[in-house]
């Protein structure tokens, strides 16, 4: 399947779609997270999440709220019959949410370059960074209130298996954030960690917070300095937008995001050795899964990728007996273990 060019923009009457990978290309947006997406961080990997139930409580709490006012104003009950029959499916949609498991999240592996991508079943893919696409999409729609423009960040993966069936080839991720450099700036976050590094990404705001950063706590702290203007504007997203049962809803869910618990897995995510033999080239790319799978590298292929002279007699010392037959599949090479593992790591 062909994919347009990263960097390029293809502009319709009502909509316009910029793509920004493969291969990421910088957008000049600033890395921020504004779905809180960012689950986890560390100098090995990002997880990346999509599950916000605090977006859909402010929603379904503006709607019930909007009910109850027109119900107060005109006296009419028949208000707070519309709102129920209007309000029943949301609600029911969020109370399943709510009592479903959280989604696993997506595991960029800076060191590694590569991406775990959860799927049905228990199963996962593990695909190169450098075929993940990205792409803004963004919609607008003209009516009688005058135009509305909606927009997602589209993330998708292909499967790395050649045998894979024609429904199971290709799966992508859709974050709702506007669209548009709003998009662009919540990519930036994957990009920038992959590219630059972990200090390039905001935190991951996804846990347990501090007290003084919670609603109450917030709004306790603004009294104190006498910022009541900050105090007012509070206590109107409590009352009005239902943020405090947003944040505890969300806090109830993800205070402790899903852990990726296969042994596989939990082996990939562990940092590479540090050594101080050669440098890997920095054109040198590790193979997909299944292309290591399909086709294992020979150890002098390893050898001479990272510049060393291949002496069967050292790799056979290296790792007796497992050149072919581990679960590492270990290449090995004239340099000590550690430097081969270093240079051309291979995980299950």
């Amino acid at each position: 399947m062909s994919t347009p060019v990263a960097g390029s923009t293809k502009k319709g009457i009502f909509s316009r779609n910029d793509y920004l990978a493969p291969l990421p290309v910088p957008t000049g947006e600033k890395p921020c997270d504004v779905l809180n997406t960012i689950w986890r961080k560390n100098e090995v990997f990002l997880d990346i999440g999509n599950y916000s139930v605090g977006s859909a409580i402010m929603v379904i709490w503006v709607g019930v709220m909007l009910f109850l006012g027109l119900a107060y104003a005109f006296e009419d009950p028949g208000a707070l019959i519309l709102g129920a029959c209007i309000m029943a499916l949301p609600i029911f949609w969020l109370i399943q949410g709510l009592l479903r498991e959280v989604p696993l999240p997506i595991r960029f592996n800076r060191q590694r370059r590569e991406v775990y991508v959860p799927r049905e079943n228990g199963e996962y893919w593990i695909v190169s960074w450098e075929s993940v696409t990205a792409a803004a999409t963004q919609h607008s729609s003209v009516s009688q209130a005058g135009k509305n423009t909606m927009g997602l960040l589209v993330i998708g993966f292909d499967n790395p298996d050649p045998d894979a069936t024609e429904d199971n080839k290709h799966f992508s991720w859709g974050f709702n954030c506007g669209g548009g450099t709003t998009a662009m700036a919540l990519w930036e976050c994957m990009r920038s960690y992959m590219e630059i590094g972990p200090e390039a990404v905001p935190e991951s705001r996804v846990g347990v917070a501090p007290y003084e950063e919670t609603q109450i706590g917030s709004l306790i702290v603004d009294l104190r300095k006498g910022e009541m203007l900050r105090v007012m504007w509070g206590v109107f997203c409590i009352i009005f937008l239902g943020t405090y049962l947003a944040e505890k809803l969300q806090d109830l869910k993800l205070s402790h995001p899903p852990e990726l618990l296969f042994p596989d897995i939990i082996e990939w995510s562990k940092p590479l050795p540090r050594n101080n033999g050669p440098n890997v080239p920095l054109n040198w790319k590790p193979l997909s899964r299944c292309a290591r799978r399909n086709s294992p590298i020979k150890p002098s292929e390893c050898c001479s990728r990272i510049g060393l002279e291949h002496r069967e007699s050292t790799c056979e010392s290296a790792y007796p007996g497992t050149r072919r037959t581990t679960r590492l599949q270990r290449p090995c090479s004239g340099a000590p273990a550690a430097r081969c593992q270093s240079a051309h790591p291979l995980s299950p």
